[in-house]
C-alpha cells in the first residue's frame, strides 16, 4: 500500500522542518530552543513512520528534550513535547506493561508542564488524555487483532502469498491504526502543530 497523499505531504513538510531545525541546532547545539524545536520535528515524523526508524527518532527526540531541560528545567513546552514523545512510544509498543510505563512518563511530563503554566488548556487536555492511555492502548490492540483476524478470514491460505504481500498487509494495518491513534491521542498535539500555539521560549525558559 502506498502512503496516503495527505500523510506523504505531511511527511515532506515535517522533513523540511526537521532540516531547518537541524541547521539551527548545528549553529548552537546548546540552546534550549534549538534542542526543543529539533526534538519536536522528530516526534512529528515518528508518528508517520513505523518500526526501528520510528523508535530511533523517538530516542533522539527524548535525548534532545532531556538536554534542553538540563538547560531550562521548568520549560513547559519542552516538557509537553517530551510527554508527546512518550505517548507516541506507548502506542507504538504492543506490550501493555511497557506501554503503560511510557504513559506514566508522559503524564508526569504533562503535569510538570501544567505546573509551570497552569493556564495552558493544551497541557491540561494532554494530561487528561494521557491518563486514558492504557485504556486507549487496549482498544488499539483489540482493533489490530480484529483486523488481523478479518484479514486471515479473507485470505485463509498464506502458502501462496509472497512475503511482500504480507509486508503490504502489515503496512495497510499500520496506517489504519495510526490514523485512529492520532485522532484519539494527538488532537491537542496536531492543533498545536498547525496553529503554533506552543508558549514562547522567553516565557518558558524560566
Amino acid at each position: 500500500m502506498e502512503i496516503p497523499r495527505e500523510d506523504f505531504e505531511r511527511i515532506m513538510f515535517f522533513e523540511q522542518t526537521r532540516e531547518q531545525a537541524m541547521a539551527e541546532f548545528k549553529k548552537n547545539p546548546h540552546d534550549a530552543d534549538n534542542l526543543t524545536k529539533l526534538g519536536r520535528t522528530l516526534v512529528e515524523l515518528a508518528q508517520f513512520i513505523q518500526g526501528q526508524e520510528s523508535n530511533e527518532m523517538l530516542d533522539d527526540a527524548v535525548s534532545k528534550f532531556d538536554e534542553a531541560l538540563k538547560i531550562a528545567p521548568s520549560r513547559p513546552d519542552t516538557l509537553w513535547w517530551l510527554g508527546n514523545a512518550h505517548t507516541t512510544r506507548g502506542f507504538q509498543t504492543p506490550d501493555a506493561t511497557l506501554a503503560n510505563v511510557s504513559f506514566e512518563k508522559a503524564s508526569d511530563c504533562f503535569r510538570k508542564a501544567l505546573d509551570a503554566d497552569p493556564s495552558n488548556d493544551a497541557y491540561r487536555k494532554s494530561l487528561e488524555i494521557s491518563l486514558k492511555g492504557p485504556e486507549l492502548h487496549q482498544e488499539v490492540q483489540k482493533q489490530m487483532a480484529l483486523q488481523q483476524a478479518l484479514g486471515a478470514a479473507v485470505h485463509p491460505s498464506s502458502m501462496d502469498a509472497p512475503k511482500v504481500q504480507k509486508k503490504k498487509k502489515s503496512s495497510d494495518l499500520w496506517y489504519d491504526v495510526a490514523g485512529w491513534v492520532i485522532l484519539s491521542v494527538g488532537v491537542v498535539a496536531w492543533l498545536s502543530i498547525l496553529s503554533a500555539r506552543a508558549p514562547p521560549p522567553a516565557a518558558a525558559a524560566k
